[in-house]
């Protein structure tokens, strides 16, 4: 059954009080680091002073120290000057220890976000990653998470610091000459709205980058991910088309931006130098009338540039405070985004065997080690895809403990549906599912992966070795255990022929290995998980008929003594089935042993007909 796929401006479509879920989150990634937060505090706030006082001293040494030293007492200069030494060093030495640690502690916070976001992300249902695409989800973790980093590492500091500097030399002036502060503070009334206008312009922006971005990523792993059926086919020309058009967007969405950005740098470089023009003549009027003195004017010249100084820096923050500020909402979506399946608040464990207890997976190597199946039961169970129709109208079916079921039908009968919500992807609408009459939705999610494994007629291999691989099914099995499991599925040989052996990288997707080695290391996993029940969804359809073969008999020994549903399209497999359950639009049609069915008038009857015909 195909899953209804949401388009590219659903998935990226954020809740509309996103921004302050994202000031949450960054809130959260930030308390654990409160203390060092609070000292980070007091360090910019001394380092903002020291930067401030400085031309407070130059102002005494101008009106106070320059003309006692024309009368012999250099005294009060050089004590000016000396301050004004001893506060630019401070300065510095406060800037470096402040950027050392804030570079340290975004470190540690980006840390966590990532930890959060990647656990999140796996945490998430099936359902969620089937409607997403991997490609975003990496857009998560990388662009998006390097904006975040950049401006936590590189910007939050001087952001702050330009803030808190500009704040005492507000202040200062006021203190220094009230008229000449008041002509300042006038250039601070459209200061105000160039920037309320340009943070709500350039917000908007750069989410546009991260969403035109987070599109080139999922182009190019998609391309890459299907790099063959690409050559095969010479899509290489469509693909590069497709891929100049979303890097076309995603430039023009980072021109709109560096155009908002380049705007508000222009305006506020106009209001400062209007506004340094206008204190440079009303000062020098207030000096020639004695109202004011030349140092104090001298002061307001340097405080004006140390204040639009630091208004530049924000200028260029401002880039990456917004670039960051799209990002983290973004991830904030996702880590805001809740399972549709749910651990339960009380889990229950399966009751025990009779012949030993199923707290845990057993070892294969043990000989006393023998599988027990469990009973699977669906009542009254319905099932769609979000809003979509019924893939599962009404479902009821019982299948005893050790029994071997085999699913037939043709494609979109609902079969894929129905393993899905067997082994938990999936809840059902309504109705439930039970093993060993126990609600899939009250079980222990952990016992419910122990008893449950499925197999796909992908065979995915992670990069790595052999072992490795084959140890997924039991990460606490040691090597004579991975062995032993190799051994029983007729993949032993094979691994032995091979230079490393066991220890063999199996390459990017296990492309080192063919399509039946695959499935091999794949039924190997299941008989060192030592499951209850192993669901097969078409585990041998791309198979070549020596491989089948093999795969056949490894598939004997790995479901010998446990309950099993299998998904057939070859009818080769049918015939390790106890029971074969042919479905069609969701429902039973059939239902009965192999040599049953065959024998009768029916679907199951003419699709084995035609099997057998296709042989001679």
């Amino acid at each position: 059954m195909s899953i209804p796929r949401l388009n590219e401006d659903e998935v990226e479509q954020l809740p509309p009080d996103i921004a302050k879920k994202a000031r949450a989150l960054l809130l959260s990634l930030v308390r654990p680091h409160l203390p060092m937060a609070i000292f980070l505090f007091v360090i910019v706030v001394l380092t903002a002073l020291f930067l401030v006082i400085g031309p407070i001293f130059i102002a005494d040494a101008l009106d106070n120290g320059v003309p006692k030293a024309v009368e012999g007492d250099p005294g009060p200069l050089i004590r000016a000057v000396s301050a004004f030494v001893i506060s630019a060093i401070a300065s510095a030495v406060l800037a470096f220890a402040s950027t050392r640690l804030v570079g340290i502690t975004a470190q540690k916070v980006v840390y966590t976000l990532r930890s959060r976001l990647f656990g999140h992300i796996q945490r998430l249902d099936l359902g969620y990653h089937e409607r997403s695409t991997s490609g975003r989800l990496v857009s998560r973790q990388t662009s998006d998470m390097e904006s975040v980093q950049q401006f936590l590492t590189y910007s939050l500091f001087d952001t702050a610091l330009a803030l808190f500097e500009m704040t005492f030399i507000a202040v200062t002036l006021i203190v220094l000459d009230v008229p000449l502060a008041i002509v300042v503070f006038l250039g601070f009334i459209p200061l105000f709205f160039i920037t309320k206008s340009a943070h709500t312009s350039q917000r908007n922006a750069y989410r546009r980058t991260r969403t035109s971005i987070a599109k080139v990523i999922v182009h190019f792993v998609e391309t890459m991910g299907g790099i063959r059926a690409v050559q095969a086919y010479r899509r290489q020309p469509d693909r590069r088309g497709t891929l100049k058009d979303e890097d076309t967007a995603y430039r023009d969405a980072n021109t709109d931006a560096l155009r908002g950005v380049a705007w508000f740098a222009g305006w506020t470089r106009l209001v400062g130098n209007v506004t340094q023009t206008v204190i440079i003549i009303v000062g020098a009027w207030l000096v020639i009338e004695d109202w004011t003195q030349v140092g104090v004017l001298a002061a307001f010249i340097l405080y004006l540039r140390r204040f639009y100084g630091p208004l530049d820096e924000l200028v260029q923050s401002f880039n990456l405070y917004q670039s960051a500020s799209a990002a983290l909402e973004k991830m904030a979506a996702v880590l805001d985004t809740d399972p549709e399946v749910v651990a339960p608040t009380r889990p229950r464990a399966l009751p025990a065997h009779s012949s030993h207890q199923s707290s845990g997976a057993t070892s294969a190597a043990d000989p006393s080690s023998k599988p027990s199946g469990r009973s699977i039961e669906l009542n009254h169970v319905r099932f769609s895809y979000g809003d979509g129709p019924d893939v599962l109208p009404r479902f009821d079916l019982r299948i005893p403990v050790g029994e071997i079921v085999a699913l037939v039908g043709a494609t979109g009968a609902g079969k894929s549906t129905l393993v899905k919500l067997v082994t938990r992807f999936y809840d059902p609408s309504e109705g439930r599912i039970t093993i060993d009459e126990v609600d899939l939705r009250d079980l222990d999610d952990a016992q419910l992966r122990q008893s449950v494994v499925m197999v796909t007629q992908e065979s995915f291999l992670f990069a790595g070795t052999i072992a490795d691989n084959i140890r997924i099914g039991n990460p606490d099995a040691g090597d004579d255990e991975v062995i032993a499991a190799a051994t029983a599925v007729g993949l032993d040989p094979y691994i032995r022929n091979l230079p490393e052996g066991y220890d063999t990288d199996v390459k990017k997707r296990g492309g080192r290995l063919s399509s039946g080695q695959r499935q091999l290391v794949s039924f190997a996993r299941v008989f060192l998980a030592n499951p209850d029940i192993v669901v097969l969804d078409e585990a041998t359809a791309h198979l070549d008929i020596p491989s089948e073969r093999l795969v056949q008999k490894a598939l004997a020994t790995v479901l010998e003594g446990r309950t099993a549903i299998i998904i057939a399209h070859r009818l080769s497999t049918v015939e390790i089935a106890d029971r074969v359950l042919v479905m069609d639009s969701g429902r039973i049609i059939e239902d009965g042993t192999p040599d049953e069915l065959i024998s009768g008038a029916g679907k199951f009857a003419q699709l084995h007909k035609a099997w057998r015909d296709s042989l001679v």
